[in-house]
């Protein structure tokens, strides 16, 4: 695969070399140069398939020559080893849950996979230093899939008190090779950091740096394997549109990849929490971001989500065509405690806020599928008093509450930043 930065400017690269970069010199994001699409055929013959056949299809297809195809199925086996169920509220309403992995998200899709790829593709003397800003769960999901790997370090960026305290507790726990750094600010602050480390060339000199975001094209692009799991699940003949909690857009762009690449979903719905910013842009056509607003689905509170760069080249710049395809609409908090309850109530269906967000979206254009993200557990403070039972907590994340933090703090300025790299 050949993939080119959104802005044009930058040397045309393999997905190698992409994942190593994290992000293009000209501060543009990498995009593959074509998505072909595939033949209904190659969709019809992955019907009935499970899960990681159909991830592993797809991987061979993306990766081209550049992985053999034997690396490449054991890699996908390894690194997604967990399932991926939908799960039927209605006959014309389902969910995708995509929280079954050890850090119950489904960042460790998408985190997973890149770690075992950089393994193999980073043949590179120095450590590879590997910053990721998080609003959640991402911090997390890298962390854990790049623990302990030889040859690399973590370093999370989060914004100090901003996040659950179990979400803190899974990337602030680990030591060794992941350091977690709190910011005096928003989720964005974090993300300007880290593109600003990124852009420059002095600390770049100096340290070998790759992103594990959503910036990362490496990060989405496993993340398109359960699209076309759920497109091929879905029963033929009727109209497929999927609600896609969205935040920093990423999860949006690879199910807009899976589509562009052929797979049979008719329409995404991209719902968002308070943080307005997509909604607003395909209502009036001005990209206007603002400084995110806590909500209660903190994972989304993103102002200026990176990935609408990524969009607008996959729309080719054509916001009408975009529009056919993608709608969006926003919720406030009260409006995802109401939501959680009535999964409840009518579904027995416990959900975390932005499965509930997601939810919401589906209500709004009769979506069939919406996406679970994350396992309510991990937002337990928000989900029991809503529903008034308890919500069992998973052993791994009892223990990581169980275990000693260590975290270190920068003001958002870049200078404090560098001198901790």
């Amino acid at each position: 695969m050949i993939c080119i930065s959104t802005r044009g400017r930058a040397p045309h690269v393999s997905v190698k070399e992409a994942v190593l970069a994290g992000l293009a010199p000209d501060g543009g994001l990498y995009v593959p140069a074509t998505i072909a699409r595939r033949p209904e055929s190659f969709w019809a013959a992955l019907r009935g398939k499970t899960f990681h056949d159909v991830a592993t299809a797809l991987a061979i297809e993306l990766a081209g020559d550049e992985f053999d195809h034997a690396t490449l199925i054991n890699l996908v086996r390894d690194a997604l080893s967990f399932p991926v169920p939908i799960v039927e509220l209605e006959s014309t309403l389902g969910v995708l849950e995509l929280f079954h992995g050890p850090t119950f998200a489904f960042k460790d899709f998408g985190a997973r996979t890149l770690a075992r790829v950089m393994a193999l593709v980073n043949t590179g003397a120095d450590p590879l230093t590997v910053l990721v800003a998080t609003s959640g769960d991402t911090g997390s999901a890298v962390a854990h899939a790049f623990h302990r790997v030889p040859g690399a370090r973590v370093v999370v960026l989060y914004p100090e008190g901003q996040v659950s305290a179990i979400q803190e507790a899974q990337f602030t726990t680990l030591g060794g090779n992941v350091t977690a750094v709190a910011v005096r600010g928003t989720f964005d602050d974090c993300q300007r950091l880290a593109k600003e480390a990124f852009a420059d060339p002095q600390l770049q000199s100096r340290v070998r740096l790759t992103s594990a975001n959503s910036i990362s094209l490496g990060r989405l692009l496993p993340q398109m394997f359960y699209y076309a799991y759920a497109a091929v699940q879905a029963p033929r003949g009727k109209r497929l549109v999927i609600a896609v909690p969205s935040g920093n857009l990423g999860n949006l762009v690879a199910g807009v990849m899976a589509w562009r690449m052929g797979a049979p979903i008719d329409a995404f719905l991209a719902p968002t929490n308070a943080n307005d910013t997509v909604p607003r842009y395909l209502t009036t056509g001005r990209l206007e971001p603002r400084r995110s607003v806590p909500t209660l689905a903190n994972a989304m509170d993103v102002g200026n989500p990176s990935n609408l760069e990524r969009l607008q080249w996959l729309f080719e710049g054509d916001l009408s065509k975009m529009r056919a395809v993608i709608s969006s609409t926003s919720h406030t908090d009260q409006e995802v405690k109401a939501a959680i309850a009535e999964l409840f109530d009518r579904y027995a269906y416990v959900a975390d806020p932005h499965t509930a967000i997601a939810y919401l979206g589906a209500k709004s254009a009769q979506a069939r599928l919406f996406l679970s993200t994350a396992h309510p557990a991990k937002f337990r403070d928000v989900v029991e008093p809503i529903i008034g039972v308890p919500v069992p907590l998973p052993g791994p994340l009892a223990d990581a509450l169980a275990r000693t933090k260590s975290v270190q703090r920068v003001t958002p300025v870049l200078s404090e930043l560098a001198m901790l790299l």
